[in-house]
């Protein structure tokens, strides 16, 4: 199916008060956050190169040495392997984050979470149609 209404989407919590709704293709993965005032992204570091857009909200954003105050309409970058971690200053906040390649532990912790498997949940995927 090539389209989606997030609201529609089964919502994964990632940490606690940090909402995921996945859309995912053979190599990009879209990652829909609804984040609590006061919710953190812990530190921590992953293969995939992730780029991100603040819609809503305000959040303390750390990548690398690198800090900033981040408003919507503001955008990121995060290499791979780049340890980075944030927190909601005025919320709630909604980001897009968008990964490259595909992050197969969200997919497969959002299949569980959703009750489908990858066959059902993600046939767009499997069969490139």
């Amino acid at each position: 199916m090539p389209f989606f209404a997030l609201n529609e989407l089964p919502k994964l919590e990632l940490f606690p008060g940090i909402r995921s709704a996945l859309v995912a293709g053979k190599r990009v993965m879209l990652s829909a956050l609804e984040m609590d005032a006061g919710g953190v992204v812990p530190e921590h570091s992953h293969p995939h190169e992730q780029a991100g857009l603040v819609l809503e909200g305000t959040l303390r954003l750390r990548i690398g040495d690198d800090e900033r105050e981040l408003e919507p309409g503001d955008a990121f970058l995060i290499p791979a392997n780049v340890v980075h971690s944030g927190v909601v200053t005025a919320g709630p906040a909604r980001v897009l984050d968008i990964f490259s390649p595909v992050r197969e532990d969200y997919v497969n912790r959002y299949n569980s979470f959703t009750g489908t498997g990858r066959d059902t949940r993600w046939q767009d995927r499997a069969t490139g149609r």
